[in-house]
């Protein structure tokens, strides 16, 4: 039994990162869609900080945790993966150590669909956003939610320097059960 409940706190350790943003090219950045909003933020380290794609700016908190950023969109969502970059190397003690994301169709009804404890991260850091059934590739969503619980050496204010969130490409072809890849297959791909 202690070995089960070890290796089941050992799924929601995320360690080290990636030095360069790779994503499936079947996702699309859904980011751009959204209203963002955060909990508190020094000044000239707001949310504009999260989304410049520069990684010498960041998001710093101001205030008490958990710190929050929201993200919101007109219509229901299918998102897939939520990519951070953070720096522990950098920040040290602002690096957040413990998030929790969470998914639902405002502030009223949200719910955690993930508990991530990150060590010393540094660089792009992937959350798939998927479930433990192979069925459930993506969260259906109005407002996702990431919540620093805390942080590393105990620091009270958290730095992020990018957020990033996609979901899955749609189909270019309405009402086609599969995808095709090369522009001669889609030209033939209807009957006249």
């Amino acid at each position: 039994m202690a070995t089960e409940s070890s290796e089941s706190e050992e799924e929601g350790k995320i360690r080290g990162g990636n030095d360069k943003l790779i994503v499936d090219e079947d996702l699309r950045e859904m980011g751009k869609n959204a209203a963002w909003s955060v909990s508190s933020c020094k000044p000239g380290n707001g949310v504009s900080a999260l989304r410049d794609d520069n990684l010498e700016t960041y998001w710093q908190s101001d205030g008490l945790q958990p710190h929050l950023v929201n993200i919101q969109f007109q219509k229901k969502v299918k998102l897939q993966l939520v990519v951070m970059y953070i720096d522990f190397k950098l920040d040290e003690s602002y690096t957040p150590s413990k998030i929790s994301i969470r998914a639902g169709d405002g502030f009223h009804n949200l719910k955690e669909i993930k508990n991530i404890e990150l060590v010393k991260p540094t660089g792009w850091v992937h959350i798939s956003l998927s479930g433990a059934d192979p069925r459930e590739t993506f969260v259906n969503t109005f407002m996702l939610q990431i919540a620093v619980s805390s942080n590393h050496l105990n620091g009270r204010d958290s730095h992020i320097r990018q957020i990033k969130v996609y979901g899955p490409r749609p189909n270019p072809i309405p009402c086609q059960p599969f995808q095709f890849t090369s522009m001669e297959f889609i030209t033939y791909s209807t009957v006249r």
